[in-house]
This record gives C-alpha cells, sequence and structure tokens, in this order.
C-alpha cells in the first residue's frame, strides 16, 4: 500500500519557523523526486520546492527562497521541508509528491502519489 504522510504542521506567528516532515511506505523512494505543494484556501495548488533523488539538485518558488529548505534521507524515505521566517502568506495546507523521473520538477504532473496534507497557519 502506498502511503505518503506528512507531518509538522501548525498555527504559528509569523516569523516563526516549522519543519514539516514526509513519511513514505510502499512504494520506491530513493529513485525519484520529491516535492512539496501547498494549497491556501479559495486558491489553485502551488509549487513549493522539489529535490532530485539524490538531493543534489533543488528547486523552489520565489516567493520561499532562502526561507525554505528541502531535503531528502533515502535511508529513511523521508523528505523534509524547513520553513523559517514564516509569513501569513505562506497559510496553506502543505503536500508531498513523489516524482516519475529521477529530476525535480514544478509542475504537478510530473507527481504521481500525494500525501493526504498538513495545515500550516502563520498568523500576524
Amino acid at each position: 500500500q502506498v502511503r505518503l504522510v506528512e507531518s509538522g504542521g501548525g498555527m504559528v506567528q509569523a516569523g516563526a519557523s516549522l519543519r514539516l516532515s514526509c513519511a513514505a511506505s510502499g512504494l520506491t523512494f530513493s529513485n525519484y523526486a520529491m516535492g512539496w505543494f501547498r494549497r491556501a484556501p479559495g486558491k489553485e495548488r502551488e509549487f513549493v520546492a522539489a529535490i532530485s533523488w539524490n538531493g543534489g539538485i533543488t528547486y523552489y518558488v520565489d516567493s520561499v527562497k532562502g526561507r525554505f529548505a528541502i531535503s531528502r534521507d533515502n535511508a529513511k524515505n523521508t523528505v523534509a521541508l524547513q520553513m523559517n521566517s514564516l509569513k501569513p502568506e505562506d497559510t496553506a495546507v502543505y503536500y508531498c509528491g513523489r516524482g516519475t523521473t529521477a529530476q525535480a520538477k514544478a509542475s504537478g504532473e510530473n507527481y504521481i502519489y500525494w500525501g493526504q496534507g498538513t495545515q500550516v497557519t502563520v498568523s500576524s
């Protein structure tokens, strides 16, 4: 059974940090890129960050560059998103996805498995 389980969300004030984690099971993890996306209320799903199969290449949406960092541990089948200097506009449900290729991609079309999401709420 394929499972991606996100954790680490919560409610924080602007300027705080959170670390999201995504644990994968029932699928091949280490050969594929992983990504984080988010969906804010009333908005479309948005790409946040992606990491290649070996962690060598990462991509970020411009709005989080310098504040967020994606990382992965292939031995533990986990991917993390360290979020610093959080802003109210970062409020969303955050989802991790497993890519269809080894290369990091920004489009959701390149991801085949998704978790249920974890809520991040940032108050001003």
